[in-house]
């Protein structure tokens, strides 16, 4: 298998989750600096929350495929139970920026 198509990849994925994780937040007139600080902070772990989920759903599904292919049942286990991880994760990442974006809405 060659290493450096991964490589690459994962660096391109690292760099994107970093562009995107310091996108600069939208700032409201006249609106409360301490609710916006709450959303602001919401929205950061939502963030964290959705990369270390997907990324954990990734790697489950790493490592279904290789239980599969090497016939490995206790893998293949390991790596379903790594993408339901990963999607709770996400899905709380997701209900994250929900709050985040209804905090702002009403702080405006």
């Amino acid at each position: 298998m060659k290493t450096l198509p991964w490589i690459i990849a994962g660096v391109s994925l690292g760099l994107l989750v970093y562009v995107v994780a310091n996108q600069p937040s939208t700032q409201y007139a006249g609106a409360s600096d301490d609710v916006e600080d709450a959303a602001s902070k919401t929205s950061a772990w939502g963030t964290e929350q959705r990369v270390t989920g997907t990324g954990g759903n990734l790697g489950g599904k790493l490592k279904e495929g290789a239980g599969k292919l090497t016939g490995d049942d206790q893998l293949q286990s390991e790596g379903v139970v790594d993408q339901a991880v990963g999607a709770v994760k996400d899905t709380a990442g997701q209900a994250a920026h929900a709050v985040s974006d209804t905090l702002r809405d009403l702080n405006k």
